[in-house]
């Protein structure tokens, strides 16, 4: 039984050695807002620029929420893929995607609305 799991650890491993090399460079996130306790969707491709023009008052919408934290990232290998979930996620079947897929995540962060059936966004029409 041993070999079978060395066998899977190295698929495994060669597989996200060839994902890691392969450029994904379009990304949606999910922010936290560390002071309202509600959450931003957005698209880059370059989230780490992003996450600091974010944490930097550069976008208006989450200016006067941060600080901000990371909770969830996704990437695709194109842009229209990445704007496609952007857009989902910013639905109602959406939300309720994220609230399940992020359920200890968001109690643990101290979500505010974790006992309500719904969630609740931030929005930037501006968004790279």
């Amino acid at each position: 039984m041993g070999q079978y799991l060395n066998i899977s650890l190295l698929i495994v491993s060669s597989i996200t050695v060839f994902l890691m090399k392969m450029a994904l460079p379009y990304c949606v996130y999910i922010l936290f807002s560390e002071k309202d306790h509600l959450l931003y969707i957005g698209f880059s491709a370059n989230l780490e620029k992003r996450i600091e023009t974010h944490n930097s008052g550069g976008s208006k919408s989450t200016a006067y929420r941060r600080p901000l934290v990371l909770i969830f990232c996704e990437y695709y290998l194109f842009e229209d893929d990445a704007r496609k979930r952007e857009k989902y996620f910013k639905t109602t079947m959406g939300k309720k995607a994220i609230k399940l897929m992020l359920t200890g995540t968001l109690e643990k962060m101290g979500y505010k609305n974790q006992g309500n059936s719904k969630i609740e966004l931030l929005y930037d029409d501006n968004d790279d």
